[in-house]
């Protein structure tokens, strides 16, 4: 089993980030560093999510350009970060693997490199078996408590953001409630209050992700991203986004057929669709797989430097 960051009420949480701050050299929350401006390139955003347990997040930097040097990805996703559910205060907790906490500890050389090279570095947080979700908070104090714990991870390891993946809570474990229509509006609503400045994403799945509108409110434009879950496939997500913040085509690195990878890349261009998502971009060298997207959205070949 892996090693537990366990956020028993905010007062511990504070503790335990004030120590890792203290190891960032700064008393305060760890801002991450102003990025050098990335060679200017033309076309949809790219991102990666990375498996942590098994990749470092320092391969999203390594593919360029041939044609210009820009980075081939512009987001990448530390995967992944959980909502767990503590059976002492009958609340959800934000917790992190020994691996995803290796990261966050490790960010003056596993994250701050990504991000001076122009890339947004953006925490994704996942369910855990244990009946939490981001849709079963039973009240807005709830939700709220949940969403500081989140902003306050992204503030102490500067990253740049949470993005939302509704799998595998397993709703009514642990006698915790099923979903119902407010507590994702809630929880998003106060993340986003937290941090104005940051990137929200929403992998488009589960529960949550079919409850976006409560008590005259709708969240649909409080994302900057939302994209199609299924790898291989063309899917528009369902959310009230311009098509520049949306990502229809979805590939696994390595595995998605390198002429689906292209096919996807040709129609985001042709449909005028704003976003490109790839999921588990490993260590090795996968330049014909990547250059199979860039062809497509840059007019360039991917170039990989270990």
């Amino acid at each position: 089993m892996s090693l537990q960051l366990r956020n028993r009420g905010r007062t511990a949480a504070l503790a335990i980030w004030a120590v890792t701050a203290l190891a960032f050299g700064t008393t305060g929350a760890a801002a991450a560093p102003a990025p050098a401006p990335a060679p200017a390139k033309q076309g949809p955003t790219s991102v990666a999510y990375v498996e942590v347990n098994s990749n470092s997040m320092l391969n999203v930097g390594k593919y360029t350009l041939a044609d210009g040097g820009g980075n081939a990805f512009d987001v990448a996703l530390i995967f992944a970060a959980n909502i767990n559910y503590d059976t002492t205060t009958k609340a959800a907790c934000l917790y992190f693997n020994e691996n995803v906490q290796r990261v966050l500890d490790n960010a003056a050389t596993e994250i701050r490199p990504l991000q001076r090279q122009g890339i947004k570095v953006v925490l994704s947080v996942l369910g855990n078996h244990q009946g939490a979700g981001f849709a079963n908070f039973t009240s807005q104090e709830a939700a709220s408590a949940f969403a500081q714990e989140m902003s306050e991870a992204v503030a102490t390891y500067g990253l740049d953001g949470i993005d939302f993946d509704d799998e595998y809570a397993e709703y009514g474990n642990n006698g915790t409630s099923q979903p119902n229509a407010s507590s994702f509006v809630n929880l998003v609503t106060a993340l986003r209050a937290d941090m104005p400045d940051k990137i929200i994403s929403l992998y488009n799945i589960g529960p949550a992700a079919s409850r976006l509108s409560y008590g005259g409110v709708d969240i649909s434009s409080t994302f900057d991203y939302a994209w199609n879950p299924y790898y291989g496939t063309w899917q528009v997500p369902g959310v009230a986004l311009p098509k520049s913040r949306l990502s229809p085509a979805a590939v696994e690195i390595g595995r998605t057929s390198r002429s689906t990878v292209a096919g996807l890349a040709r129609r985001t261009v042709s449909e005028g669709y704003g976003v490109y998502l790839t999921y588990n971009l490993d260590g090795t060298d996968r330049s014909a797989d990547v250059s199979a997207f860039t062809r497509e959205l840059y007019g360039s070949d991917a170039v990989y430097t270990p």
